[in-house]
């Protein structure tokens, strides 16, 4: 297939194209390309056996699905936190965090402490690697002319799990130090605060006035 064909080419329509949304309660109809038709009931069945018995992913399932159920629109992210964890009966708790949240974390850590939890946390410039030591240039810096640490969450991921926490929370790690956070984390991870600098840690606001304040984000070939 030619380059220009390959452009031509219309994007395969997912879930965010629905407007039915019918698998939730099944109360319309599923659109023509709809994933849950299309994705086959042995799969789905396969799947399924994961979220049963007694397995992490089970039990992880089954304690999201009941915080879900029994606090819906009444707790905090931070009370959410605190029912998963003791519905999946751990102790250990590690924080992933951000330097400028630093305070947040440290309040978070007095409640898990509260909650008979053992927090433990790492921030994101551990290790102090100056950026210019994996090829970040000077210029490239928030604060040219001086020592600025690289985020590690590598790092922050391999000290937790020497430390075997048994969850790990991200607290504001930056776009991409959060991925490599999650991929090299034992534990399984969720998070309490998700970094925007701009909108005070809220980034689904810019989609709530995206018909006004940010248009930007609907101008094609920006050069971000």
């Amino acid at each position: 297939m030619s380059t220009e064909k390959k452009r031509k080419k219309k994007p395969e329509p997912s879930c965010s194209d629905c407007g039915s949304l019918n698998c939730y309660r099944q109360d319309k109809q599923f659109p023509d390309f709809c994933l849950t038709e299309g994705v086959g009931q042995e799969e789905v069945d396969i799947i399924t056996e994961e979220y049963r018995g007694e397995g992490i992913d089970a039990r992880i399932a089954r304690a999201s699905a009941e915080v879900e159920g029994t606090y819906y629109g009444k707790l905090t992210r931070v009370e959410e936190i605190v029912a998963f964890a003791n519905r999946l009966g751990i102790k250990k708790i590690g924080l992933a965090t951000c330097i400028g949240l630093s305070e947040e974390s440290r309040i978070f850590s007095k409640v898990l402490k509260i909650n008979g939890f053992e927090p433990y946390s790492v921030l994101c410039k551990i290790g102090s690697v100056d950026k210019t030591e994996i090829g970040i240039s000077d210029e490239l810096k928030i604060m040219k002319g001086c020592h600025e640490s690289i985020c590690n969450p590598i790092l922050q991921a391999r000290i937790l799990n020497e430390h075997k926490t048994e969850l790990n929370v991200i607290i504001g790690l930056c776009v991409g130090h959060d991925s490599l956070f999650i991929k090299h984390s034992d534990a399984p991870v969720t998070t309490l605060i998700t970094k925007d600098r701009v909108l005070g840690h809220n980034p689904a606001a810019a989609l709530y006035t995206s018909g006004f304040y940010y248009k930007r984000l609907f101008e094609a070939g920006r050069n971000l």
